[in-house]
């Protein structure tokens, strides 16, 4: 966009004050912040505050995350709170963090963070009691078996950093109008025009909503849904402590890291001579953000509408959990406290993007100070340069599902995000409610045959079948551990044998899928996507979006059904929506995932089962590989193409949703014969990574080209042009890579590691695991890793960091399966 866009930014706290900050460093001058509380100097203290979270914010800045996007924002925001100074003071305290654990799974957890922390770049080490206590002399060494220590990470001055963002931002010619509350969004042809205050009217071409707790008000006036809940959270400071500080820095108000005791959701900040008390122990207290008070006229300066009365009730318990790690404070008391309002997500995270419902309508919401100012610079990169510079798709604004944006759902699951907060969380955890939400056609047979079932964008989705337990007794596998053990099971490794010895059920109904009808259709997908389209009907390719950069957005696969006709599996909502804004008005893009459903057949004997169901062609030279057809299995219509994710042969089977159990069934009495099993996602997840083939959002992400990411195949520059076929060109056509995702095997066929380990080379953290499971045919675990291409090279060697344990592995050629495809092309 021109430097001179207009840009209206609702909310003057930590994110608002960094992103005019951001935007006014970039170039764009004409930018206008509102807040409806006051705009204080930071001499003025909290009592002056603007009144959403960051009025009450403590500061803590913590920089390990199993997120690598959340831990890079919030290295940026060490980093540059870091260089700003106000009054001659630090804005930034680099005190450092230190958590401890008092249970052995906590512990275990905290050799998981450090593989994280040396995963993603981030300084840390774990520490014995001694020196747990030596860094917090109040602590009790006896309570605690370790800590995990975080030298680089702090706390932030939260209202010097407002104040010194804002008036950078001024001084480079950005307006802040305290006092003028938002009472509508101005809009014509789908787009925003401006913003109504209660003291007049601006013109916008961006409006951007960081006003915290007040997001889904103002997203309410713009007509769009904001899925976001506000609860409360305790926080309290003790009476002054006769325990030396420790303070390092004059005009510091502490020395000691901040000390976060999760096993007991609290953590711990000095104040001087006092502490302060952060819990997430207490019961959950949901706020109507619709119901906050606002700023007026004449209200007193420390009305701060995100501070509600302490309950002292409710942090009781968590005062004798505080006593118990610190006996120094069995003298003190809690001196004064407060319930201070903040935002939670359905899955946590922040909500980042442009609306598609009203364009030029972006939101920065649900952030904590941890994070403000690299979110502050992504949407600032996203709005000034088309992409932000970090990978965001797990922020993304349209990552959710309609049925995941009813308030009901917002409610349930935002309220469980603040429960987990301190929760150790395995990867492949499913929320406990609303369940089951969204399920198959197969589900009730699903449940006959005994699935274990996992979710996935609302979807129950079986991890493995209990009735395939006969087919794993004797099957000898690596013993593992606990946190290994979890959501996994040997029958696992039955349903692969099965996949790959005879022919298995697949329940793919959870894949997204589009139908791209209309004259342009073809022009369209062409122009949107890197591989080559214009085929006949009945072709299936597998292709990427791009973005101008050439980062890989997602990965689709398109079959051509007709002229003018196309479906297209993706990854999500969010390819829906990157479709949706470009689609010209001769094309429709429509969601059709939830009339339909998918059985993938797969196995040697897929042909045997399915070709006496039909009087359609399912020979090899009737129906070649990657190609489509309409076809009818016994009674059921359905659309077919011929492609596998497991390496096998077999077809993708859609049909009509009211057709489906039908379908199921057909196929599954056809199969008894053949030693047909229902298989799940951990069989999947083996078979494919035994193939080489990519995960999007796993194992590559929009800050990956295709040829890092050893998808250079999908590209077909000589097409025509295609969004980010300019930035592919710059690279030079096929041009040596400086990183790649690499196959790695665990030399040791015992180890297991599960993703996101360090890999190191000569003791240096040089990449980072993405995918990693057991391949059950190959007999030892593999791993791809994003790894410098000189670490790359097959034969190479290499060792991961498991939970504290040193893991050797060898990078290998691949895929490690069936590397000529024979047994998918017979």
């Amino acid at each position: 966009m021109p430097q001179e866009v207009r840009v209206v930014i609702i909310g003057a706290g930590i994110v608002g004050c960094s992103l005019a900050d951001e935007l006014t460093a970039r170039g764009w001058r004409e930018v206008t912040v509102l807040e409806q509380g006051p705009l204080p100097r930071p001499d003025d203290g909290a009592s002056l505050a603007p009144g959403g979270s960051t009025s009450h914010a403590p500061g803590l800045v913590f920089q390990t995350n199993v997120s690598k996007t959340l831990t890079e924002f919030a290295a940026y925001t060490v980093r540059k709170l870091s260089s700003l100074t106000v009054g001659g003071l630090p804005a930034f305290h680099r005190v450092g963090g230190l958590e401890v654990a008092t249970t052995e799974e906590r512990w275990a957890d905290l050799h998981r963070k450090a593989g994280l922390a040396a995963s993603w770049g981030v300084r840390g080490e774990l520490v014995d009691p001694a020196r747990c206590a030596a860094l917090w002399p109040l602590l009790d060494a006896g309570e605690v078996l370790g800590g995990f220590h975080t030298p680089d990470d702090g706390l932030a001055r939260v209202q010097a950093a407002v104040f010194a963002q804002r008036a950078r931002a001024v001084g480079r010619g950005a307006r802040f109008l305290g006092r003028h509350a938002v009472t509508g969004i101005a809009r014509r042809g789908g787009r925003v025009t401006g913003v109504h205050t209660d003291r007049g009217d601006l013109p916008a071409d961006i409006v951007v909503c960081a006003a915290g707790l007040w997001g889904p008000v103002i997203g309410a006036m713009a007509g769009v849904g904001v899925p976001l809940l506000p609860l409360a959270h305790q926080y309290a400071k003790t009476a002054p402590l006769p325990a030396p500080r420790g303070v390092n820095d004059p005009g510091a108000e502490a020395g000691r890291p901040i000390l976060r005791h999760q096993d007991r959701d609290l953590y711990f900040r000095e104040h001087g001579d006092r502490l302060g008390i952060g819990s997430y122990a207490h019961r959950p207290m949901p706020v109507d953000p619709f119901a906050l008070p606002r700023y007026r006229e004449g209200d007193a300066p420390a009305t701060a509408p995100a501070v509600l009365p302490f309950t002292p009730e409710d942090f009781g318990p968590s005062w004798e959990e505080s006593v118990r790690l610190l006996p120094g404070l069995r003298d003190s008391e809690v001196a004064e406290g407060f319930n201070g309002v903040f935002s939670f997500t359905p899955d946590g995270l922040p909500l980042l993007g442009e609306s598609r419902e009203l364009r030029g309508f972006w939101l920065a919401e649900a952030v904590w100070i941890t994070h403000s100012a690299g979110v502050a610079k992504a949407v600032a990169e996203w709005l000034t340069d088309g992409r932000p510079g970090t990978d965001v798709h797990e922020l993304d604004l349209h990552r959710f599902e309609d049925v995941q944006r009813s308030p009901a759902y917002v409610a349930e699951r935002a309220t469980q995000s603040f429960i987990e907060v301190y929760d150790v969380v395995h990867p492949l955890q499913p929320m406990e409610r609303p369940r089951p939400l969204r399920v198959s056609p197969f589900h009730a047979r699903q449940r006959e045959l005994g699935g274990y079932f996992l979710e996935a964008a609302g979807w129950e989705r079986p991890q493995w079948y209990e009735a395939n337990a006969p087919l794993a007794e004797g099957v000898e596998l690596p013993a593992r551990d606990a946190w290994a053990a979890r959501h996994w099971s040997p029958i696992c490794a039955a349903e692969a044998r099965a996949t790959r010895e005879r022919v298995a059920l697949y329940d793919m109904t959870s894949l997204k899928r589009l139908a791209v009808t209309g004259p342009g259709a073809l022009d369209f997908l062409q122009r949107m996507t890197t591989n080559q389209l214009a085929k006949p009907p009945g072709s299936v390719t597998y292709t990427l979006l791009l973005d101008a950069a050439g980062g890989v957005r997602s990965d689709l696969t398109v079959a051509r059904l007709g002229e003018d006709r196309f479906q297209v599996g993706c990854n999500g909502e969010a390819d829906l929506d990157w479709l949706l804004r470009h689609a010209p008005e001769d094309v429709s893009v429509r969601d059709i995932t939830p009339g339909t459903c998918c059985v993938g057949v797969w196995g040697p004997l897929a042909r045997d089962l399915i070709a006496p169901l039909t009087r359609d062609d399912f020979s090899h030279g009737g129906f070649g590989y990657f190609t489509a057809k309409r076809a009818h299995i016994g009674h059921v219509p359905v659309t077919a193409l011929r492609l596998s994710y497991v390496g096998e042969l077999g077809w993708e089977l859609y049909a009509d949703a009211d057709l489906g159990l039908r379908l199921w069934d057909t196929l599954w009495e056809a199969g008894q014969r053949h030693g047909v099993v229902a298989a799940g996602r951990g069989a999947f997840n083996s078979l494919r990574l035994e193939k080489g083939y990519r995960a999007w959002g796993r194992d590559l992400t929009a800050e990956h080209t295709p040829y890092e990411a050893g998808l250079g195949f999908a590209v077909r520059m000589g097409k025509g042009d295609f969004i980010g076929r300019s930035a592919l060109a710059a690279l030079g056509g096929q041009p040596a890579v400086r990183r790649t995702l690499a196959c790695l095997t665990l030399d040791d066929p015992a180890a297991i590691v599960l993703g996101k380990e360090p890999v190191y080379v000569g003791g240096t953290a040089v990449g980072y695991v993405t995918s990693a499971e057991y391949g059950y045919t190959i007999g030892r675990t593999i791993a791809y890793a994003w790894l410098p291409a000189r670490a790359a090279v097959p034969g190479s060697a290499v060792h991961l960091e498991y939970f504290g344990e040193k893991v050797p592995a060898t990078v290998a050629a691949e895929p490690l399966f069936d590397p000529r495809g024979a047994r998918m092309r017979r």
